[in-house]
């Protein structure tokens, strides 16, 4: 049983420790907190054209639009309990298609430490507008685009795989500045060890064809949009046994990027006493003037004579008188004249 508590505290420091030495913002988490208080979001987008190669492609990106708008509410909620900002407003837009081509400057694949994602730039000036309009200190952007990427998938035997190039969807986000200045990403390259944010696969290899037929060779297929439907609506459950408001592909993208949001776990209390410690170190001159805890002599009103003392006057000078000599009878038949 010691062992087992050893190993839980060794796992409880090493969580901490990790909480403590990452920082996912691209400024200092301090400077983050104080700049955004306000944050805003934006309806999920779909980028329509990126690299999106299955056969009924409009149909797969009208489904996806209708997947963006049943879900984009749940993160909002998720943002609003993470307790990491003071107010989390959604922004509202009759036509989010036409808000994200307003907003997009460009796109690009990239390929960062093995990780494959799409990334998007905006124009600054327009994100200027729309922050301003909607009074946020930030907006966060959330785009569901498509990508090719290589990847290993196995067979239900796990013995066979097949490493070759996959169509799937992926879902990227940002938070911006009313400068356009890029505060936070996802996927988060400053915590852990990221990897794609697959929303969707597209694509599956055939193993039990190629078993059937005897062939060595793999077919990989595309997914239908029945089956794609199925999968972006799943529903699951939390630890309480709740149905969780978001769909599961959905909601396991959202829990990973809120949790990069929101603000460490402070067992210790450090923060605490970090905002304390300034309050408890006082000036020396106020301690000087602070009263110290005892009687105050009585009555109050002999201090007041000593702080106003009347003058004294010099004292008359004593004149030293000297006694009186005896007085001596005269006699009067003159024997005193002698």
């Amino acid at each position: 049983m010691s062992r087992v508590r050893q190993w839980f505290f060794v796992a409880l420091v090493a969580l901490v420790a990790a909480g403590c030495a990452h920082n996912p913002f691209n400024i200092p988490r301090e400077d983050y907190e104080q700049r955004v208080k306000v944050l805003g979001v934006a309806p999920i987008f779909m980028d329509a054209d990126s690299d999106i190669r299955h056969p009924e492609r409009d149909t797969l990106v009208t489904l996806v639009r209708e997947y963006n708008r049943v879900n984009e509410k749940e993160l909002v909620n998720m943002l609003r309990e993470s307790g990491a900002y003071f107010m989390v407003r959604p922004i509202e837009a009759a036509a989010p298609d036409e808000l994200f081509r307003t907003l997009l400057f460009r796109s690009e694949r990239r390929d960062d430490a093995g990780v494959v994602y799409n990334k998007h730039f905006y124009k600054p000036e327009e994100i200027r507008t729309l922050v301003t309009q909607n009074s946020v200190d930030a907006v966060l952007l959330v785009v569901v685009s498509g990508l090719t990427m290589r990847d290993r998938t196995f067979a239900s035997n796990l013995v066979k795989y097949l490493d070759t190039d996959y169509n799937v969807l992926t879902m990227t986000a940002q938070v911006l500045d009313a400068n356009g200045t890029a505060l936070w990403e996802y996927p988060n390259f400053r915590v852990g060890s990221p990897s794609t944010p697959v929303l969707a696969e597209l694509q599956y290899p055939d193993f039990d064809q190629a078993a059937a037929n005897m062939d060595e060779r793999v077919e990989v297929k595309f997914k239908t949009i029945p089956g794609i439907t199925r999968y972006l609506g799943k529903k699951e459950k939390d630890i309480l046994f709740r149905e969780r408001k978001a769909t599961a592909p959905y909601y396991h993208l959202f829990d990973d990027m809120v949790g990069l949001l929101k603000p460490p776990m402070d067992l210790f209390n450090r923060k605490d006493k970090k905002d304390a410690s300034p309050a408890a170190a006082a000036p020396p001159s106020v301690q000087a003037v602070r009263p110290v805890e005892r009687p105050v002599s009585q009555p109050a009103a002999a201090p007041a004579q000593v702080a106003s003392p009347q003058p004294v006057s010099d004292p008359e000078p004593v004149v030293a008188v000297p006694e009186p000599a005896p007085i001596r009878e005269v006699p009067l038949d003159g024997s005193g004249a002698r």
